[in-house]
């Protein structure tokens, strides 16, 4: 499903999930960055136990970045990737476990959509070489201005893959960055951190949920464990309601469309490649000190909180009068499940079901129309009752027609209205615009290139109007070409070009009309549709890829094998007699081995990044399985408007024949090679004061052969396997960095040790239920019965985390301000002299005035303007008023007017609640029992280190 599109539309129809984060800055002393303290309670007011980060994520905008200038080597990427782990970790604070999931070898259901973004990465990398060459050719022969061309190696995206070199580098810099962390950094001390690298089997995202699906089938797991998950995958949001976890958040950085890329030949921002001008680089600041400077700022990272969303959607599946039992964790499985329809990684997406169409709307609402009938829940635990299935899609296909008509409607009345927008802006151009140096300039571009100072106006003004005179007249029957000049006489034959209309991609299908599916089938497979079989092979084959989808989110992979052998979906109507059809795999089997994944996804131009004999299958044309690697392919738009969005024709790797032609060279392999081509497990780290340390210790230095279970007492519940590494990072042994820019770590104190899940049958099946002690968080959404139940009182919404935090506001002692800094008597800006507004929230701004007291005229009347910066006095120095005992209170104004030439009397009356009338602000932001406010006390850090402690 497309990630942008499907965010989108979440944040829209939900918007209450969405929360920015509050991010705590470093701060510079005398030239130095101060590192944040992490240890300090979380600035967004709640606290996480568990952090885990998807680091493809993070690894792919550390490597190339699409917003600023790339890396310029290996060894500043891995510091990118430093600093960005850093950044996440001072915002989620995590308190129990850090858990790093980098993609391992993939099922070869995935592997399909991998060697399509290879193939087409790497044919695009090529094509942008040769343009941007051409560019730079086109401008230099011009005398335009063009930096020079760096001498340096066009970085391959494709080497983001296991078993390549870099991702092994990859791998030995994050051991060495977690035991940095774990020996200076306050926020780690008690942290235990899990590092799945490359070599470990299974995507990043899943490695994290079959991690947490085992721990909480453990009896010392914490059902209440507040997890956060980094990561820009729309898949994540799937996944983690399937955990069923009441506490799920989602980090990840704010998606902003349409931001600014560098020019890859003169490196300005404001256009691309292929309208480079070769103008000079303009002048930034007065000395042009601020010329390496970018124009966007750092991407800023939001909250997505399931737990709301969970409230939304029990809203809208709640149904009446059902004939079987509402359970709301069903039926958010279900919801997860209709999603699939509209495409995942895995299969693509029924030519009627688009999200920007509301496609996951009309889902649900054939869902709640059908599942009265239905007699139960589309899903349960992982598993699809395709009986019930059939119904809800064969509902679908009955409006499939209407769809694409509609969806043809809509385009033709895009592209009027675009036409028409177009036609308007031609019209409203300027019959005459100056030029030169009487250009009209934007406002604030002054600096820029093509704004020049006018030395002699006069003479400018002159020229302008005899290069006017000199132009030939123009009739008003003259035609004009698309560069505004006059066209020869007789006119010229229109470009395409210069046409109002954009051309479109050629459509044979043409859905909107009668005869949609015969074309269809035979556009896209090639078959006949009245070929009954292979449509039942296509159907068939999606149906398996439904079941293997949803059983990969809730169970685990079921099968490393299987994969849908197809580029198109099949309709919703051709859904009939599914129920009938198997669903079971095929049991027992392996995942590639990361060489072999390689030469499964990568075209013959990343053939590099394999060994030399390997390399040599992909290029030779007398190997045995050239046709799996062709030089160039095609792209079916499938009535999209852009290449990036159609489908690429690939043909699908045959397993069996590409591990017969490997065998002959697996031999050719060497012993560093080998160790690559291997797979791998999970490593545990942990500091000397985790009570898990000592415990690890005396494994190694018994010299344990045999795996020992984790005491989950040491470590928060987590339970599973502990067994010795061989590469195993100890206390007092030097640990190496592998990046020349960074120190070794001469003093280190944490350790690591393999780390393996528990352990199931193959058979065995994951409840997905909320678990028993389960506390469901407080509800965020306004109460649909609000207004019944209220007794007036008005909705107050939370913002945050934390509900009873205050939100920005002004009080007494600010409009007195305003009173004095603002004019008198205007009445129309912001801060008028209209009273202050009645209170939102809890207190009151305005109190009743007591029994016997006068009515005060005006207010400040005659109050100084250094008078009214005096407040009422601590809580600490006021005394309880007791109702009727003694002289009744002043309030504060009134005490001020009687004591303006004297300091505060305290102890002279007593506010309710609070200073100005609000009650006083809680300090218990829902900090977690074990986490001080204050947070705890450290030295200052000593020059080599970023912290140390005793």
């Amino acid at each position: 499903m497309g990630v942008p599109a499907f965010f989108r539309w979440l944040s829209r129809k939900y918007p209450s999930i969405i929360v920015n984060c509050v991010e705590e800055k470093p701060k510079e002393c005398n030239g130095v960055k101060l590192p944040v303290d992490a240890s300090k309670p979380n600035p967004n007011d709640v606290e996480f136990d568990n952090l885990y980060l998807d680091m493809n994520g993070i690894i792919h905008p550390c490597t190339h970045p699409e917003d600023k200038p790339a890396p310029k080597n290996e060894d500043e990427m891995m510091v990118a990737i430093f600093e960005y782990i850093d950044r996440l970790f001072n915002i989620v604070r995590p308190r129990r476990l850090l858990y790093m999931a980098i993609d391992g070898v993939a099922p070869r259901a995935k592997m399909n959509q991998q060697r399509s973004r290879r193939f087409r990465a790497s044919k695009e990398g090529m094509e942008a070489a040769v343009e941007k060459q051409r560019v730079r050719e086109e401008i230099l022969a011009k005398g335009g201005f063009l930096p020079p061309e760096e001498i340096k190696e066009r970085f391959d995206s494709n080497c983001i893959t296991p078993g390549t070199e870099f991702m092994d580098n990859l791998a030995k810099c994050l051991r060495y960055y977690i035991a940095d962390r774990l020996n200076n950094d306050p926020g780690w001390k008690n942290l235990a951190v899990i590092l799945s690298d490359a070599s470990a089997p299974g995507e990043g995202e899943h490695k994290i949920m079959d991690y947490i699906r085992r721990q909480r089938a453990q009896p010392a797991h914490d059902p209440n464990t507040h997890h956060c998950l980094c990561g820009a995958d729309a898949d994540l949001i799937m996944l983690g309601l399937a955990t069923h976890e009441p506490n799920f958040t989602i980090i990840r950085e704010e998606f902003k469309p349409n931001k600014p890329k560098p020019c890859g030949l003169c490196n300005q921002f404001g256009h691309e490649v292929k309208d480079c001008e070769g103008l000079p680089r303009e002048k930034k600041g007065k000395h042009d000190e601020l010329a390496d400077s970018l124009p966007s700022a750092e991407g800023e990272f939001i909250f997505l909180r399931l737990n709301v969303l969970r409230e939304y959607l029990e809203r809208e599946l709640t149904m009446a009068s059902l004939p079987f039992t509402f359970d709301v964790e069903r039926s958010i499985d279900d919801w997860v499940f209709m999603c699939f329809f509209v495409g995942n990684d895995f299969l693509p997406h029924l030519p009627s079901l688009e999200i920007r169409e509301g496609a996951i709307d009309r889902l649900v609402n054939i869902y709640k129309n059908v599942v009265h009938k239905t007699g139960g829940y589309l899903t349960e635990s992982g598993y699809v009752n395709l009986q019930r299935v059939q119904m809800i899609m064969l509902a679908v296909g009955e409006v499939e027609d209407s769809i694409f008509k509609k969806r043809k409607d809509d385009e033709d009345s895009f592209r009027r209205r675009q036409k028409e927008k177009r036609k308007r802006m031609k019209r409203d151009q300027p019959a005459f615009t100056p030029g030169g140096i009487l250009t009209p300039q934007a406002l604030g571009s002054r600096n820029s290139p093509g704004s020049q100072v006018v030395s002699n106006a006069r003479q400018a003004a002159y020229e302008m109007r005899m290069h006017n005179n000199s132009s030939p007249s123009i009739s008003p029957n003259t035609s004009f070409t698309s560069d505004g000049s006059p066209s020869p006489v007789g006119g010229v034959k229109r470009k395409a070009e210069d046409s109002d209309s954009e051309p479109e991609p050629e459509d044979n299908v043409r859905l909107w009309e009668a005869g949609w599916k015969q074309r269809y089938y035979k556009n896209k497979f090639d078959v006949d549709a009245a070929d009954e079989k292979f449509r039942r092979k296509v159907v068939q084959s999606y149906v398996e890829g439904l079941c293997w989808v949803l059983r990969y989110y809730y169970q685990g992979c079921a099968s490393w094998k299987w994969y849908y052998p197809f580029h198109y979906a099949p309709f919703a109507s051709d859904f009939e007699g599914i129920a009938s059809m198997p669903s079971d795999f095929e049991k027992g089997t392996k995942p590639f081995k990361p060489l072999e994944q390689l030469m499964g996804v990568f075209p013959a131009a990343s053939g590099n990044f394999l060994p030399p004999s390997w390399r040599k299958l992909m290029s030779d044309p007398d190997s045995s399985i050239i046709d799996f690697y062709p030089e160039d392919f095609a792209i079916d738009l499938n009535g999209k408007k852009y290449a990036w969005q159609g489908v690429a024709l690939l043909p699908f790797v045959d397993e069996r024949r590409l591990r017969a032609a490997l065998e002959e060279v697996y031999p050719d392999l060497t012993p560093e090679e080998t160790r690559r081509n291997s797979l791998g497990g999970d490593v545990l780290f942990v500091g000397k004061h985790h009570p898990l340390h000592d415990f690890i210790l005396e494994l190694y230095q018994t010299g344990s052969t045999e795996p020992v279970d984790v005491p989950p007492e040491l470590c928060h519940g987590i339970q599973g396997k502990f067994s010795l590494d061989e590469e195993a990072i100890l206390p007092d042994q030097i640990v190496c960095s592998p990046i020349p820019l960074l120190r070794d770590l001469s003093q280190n104190t944490a350790i690591s040790i393999n780390f393996k899940d528990p352990q199931f049958a193959e058979d065995y099946v994951f409840k997905a239920v909320m678990l028993p002690g389960a506390r469901k968080p407080v509800p965020v959404l306004k109460p649909g019965d609000w207004e019944k139940s209220s007794n007036g009182r008005q909705w107050k919404p939370q913002l945050g985390f934390n509900r009873d935090r205050r939100p920005v506001h002004l009080d007494q002692a600010a409009f007195r301000t305003l009173g004095h800094v603002m004019p008198r008597g205007s009445g129309t800006g912001v801060y008028s002299n209209a009273a202050p507004p009645p209170a939102t929230y809890q207190g009151n701004l305005y109190r009743p005035l007591l029994r016997g007291q006068a009515q005060i005229p005006k207010l400040m009347s005659n109050m100084r303007p250094q008078d009214s910066w005096r407040g009422p006095p601590p809580l600490f120095q006021q005394q309880r008023f007791e109702r009727g005992v003694g002289a009744e209170p002043l309030l504060p104004w009134n005490r001020m007017l009687q004591t303006q030439n004297a300091a505060f009397q305290p102890n002279q009356y007593q506010l309710v609640g609070g200073p100005g009338g609000y009650p006083p602000r809680r300090d218990d932001r829902t900090v977690r029992q074990g986490y001080p406010r204050e947070g705890r006390k450290y030295p200052l850090p000593p020059p080599s280190g970023r912290y140390n402690w005793n």
